[in-house]
């Protein structure tokens, strides 16, 4: 008889562990779930209160809103405005927040709240789309200050980023020359930047952002200056001539024409408030689920009843991986082949010593009921039947007498599996007849020992969390199954067994 190589089943099952492996490093760098459970992830809570005076007419109120602000991800939005109807609309890349009421009159108050998280996205993302210059007029001796700045910047830059530094700080010299002083007479350092390079061809806008500091209050927009040279938006701080967006600003408007618009009212204002929050992890990926390809394989896209089962069912895997390595390595005999890991379910649920103290008393009792029940010389099918009803009878027993003595926990004896504690009763019963009181006190003790082991692994906060978050980790399970099943050399049990031949060597 020919014996087949081995070397596929290794191969096959080295490729479905790696398989494993590789899928939940995947779901942890595109999705960002966490390794571990319990991780928090800082999320700022962002607050505009906007503010003016109605004059007893319709009321319209238009606040701009953050449309993919780089180095943020919006988690969610959330307004407050009692009795006006709201909205958010879009229009291209202009997002507005829409207040509508029939009539108001006097101060009124409005709310929005956004919450952020720090992300990858950038503000270097290429824009193809076709951008001029705005157009600027400037009078008399403003324009040959603009042509006299933008030549001497011109002189000492080669391209659209560099010249916008040079101008950042020609106008931010301690010592500004005469042309300088004029331009920023009557105008602020960002409107001057705006006019002098879209007045030289090279188009530029005026964007608005918000430093994110936590705790504070009444904060207002800081205007930055964003350049287009030929590819992409360059964002520049006017202030300093730094280039790119620090990582605690959020731009809040970028291509919008205006932050906030009012009809039906006067003296509008509009502040900031901001707090930073830690969050669970996990709770961040559940919002950002629906926007990535791979988050539409996720368990938490489920109903939440469903992923309640989900979340137990998946660990009888890691079960069943304690069971093979008590059985096949160690050589510990149980009752029933995978009888242990449904114990250590009923365990999950009823916590472990309540659990233990019903399982015994339930196999205790159904054990002498069953010898009367073998007395009867009953048929098999008949015989688990009744033994079915009994140990109803009997778990509804210590449920009542448990709670009439106050201990509520004798009522979690009811999440037993019924059929399987007959069953259990009815094996160990045959095996007392055919083998005695030892083997079944041996095998009985195995399984409670096994149903432990099992329950430990199956309630550890790391295992819950990885079988619900990383579910393709259970190819690495069955592989790991499949390799034991394979196994073939000594139980840890029997090493006692062969030390006498160890003196024939």
């Amino acid at each position: 008889m020919s014996r087949h190589s081995k070397a596929p089943f290794y191969i096959a099952t080295g490729l479905l562990i790696l398989a494993g492996v590789l899928l939940a490093v995947l779901r942890h760098y595109q999705l960002g779930v966490p390794w571990l459970p319990g991780q928090q992830q800082p999320v700022w809570l962002v607050e505009a209160r906007v503010d003016f005076r109605a004059w007893g007419e319709p009321v319209t109120v238009s606040l701009n809103l953050p449309d993919s602000p780089p180095g943020f991800s919006v988690l969610s939005e959330q307004a407050a405005s009692p009795g006006y109807g709201f909205a958010i609309t879009q229009r291209g890349h202009d997002r507005r927040a829409e207040w509508t009421i029939r009539q108001a009159n006097g101060p009124q108050t409005l709310y929005f709240k956004s919450r952020l998280i720090a992300s990858a996205q950038t503000d270097t993302e290429p824009d193809n789309t076709p951008v001029t210059a705005s157009e600027v007029f400037l009078e008399g001796p403003d324009i040959a200050a603009a042509r006299s700045a933008i030549e001497l910047a011109g002189s000492r830059s080669s391209n659209p980023a560099s010249f916008t530094r040079e101008l950042i700080t020609l106008l931010n010299s301690p010592t500004p020359d005469q042309n300088t002083r004029l331009l920023l007479s009557d105008r602020t350092r960002a409107e001057a930047l705006y006019l002098l390079i879209n007045h030289s061809g090279t188009p530029a806008r005026i964007a608005e952002g918000l430093r994110l500091e936590d705790a504070r209050r009444q904060q207002s927009l800081l205007p930055w200056l964003q350049v287009h040279d030929g590819k992409r938006w360059l964002t520049f701080n006017p202030r300093t001539a730094e280039q790119g967006v620090p990582d605690d600003v959020l731009l809040w408007r970028q291509e919008a024409s205006s932050l906030l618009d009012v009809t039906g009212g006067s003296n509008s204002v509009v502040s900031f408030s901001m707090l930073r929050q830690t969050v669970p992890a996990l709770q961040i990926i559940r919002a950002e689920a629906d926007g990535q390809a791979f988050g539409a394989f996720s368990l938490h896209q489920l109903p939440v009843e469903q992923q309640g089962m989900f979340r137990m069912l998946l660990l009888l895997p890691f079960g069943a991986l304690v069971v093979c390595l008590m059985r096949i390595v160690v050589g510990i005999k149980t009752s029933g082949t995978f009888m242990p890991v449904l114990i250590a379910v009923a365990f999950v649920q009823t916590s472990l010593l309540p659990g233990l103290a019903a399982f015994i008393g339930v196999v205790t009792l159904g054990l002498l009921m069953r010898g009367y029940l073998s007395s009867l010389n009953l048929l098999l099918v008949s015989r688990i039947s009744a033994l079915i009803v009994l140990v109803l009878f009997i778990t509804a027993g210590i449920s009542i007498i448990g709670y009439q003595m106050g201990y509520s926990t004798g009522m979690t004896v009811t999440l037993f599996p019924m059929v399987i504690l007959a069953w259990t009763i009815e094996r160990m019963s045959i095996l007392w007849e055919e083998e005695g009181a030892r083997e079944v006190v041996t095998q009985g003790f195995g399984s409670l020992l096994v149903a432990i082991f099992a329950f430990l692994v199956m309630r550890a906060p790391l295992a819950e969390h990885l079988s619900f978050n990383f579910p393709e980790l259970h190819l690495v399970v069955l592989g790991l199954i499949l390799l034991l099943g394979q196994y073939t050399g000594y139980k840890l049990t029997e090493l006692r067994r062969f030390t006498p031949m160890k003196r024939y060597d």
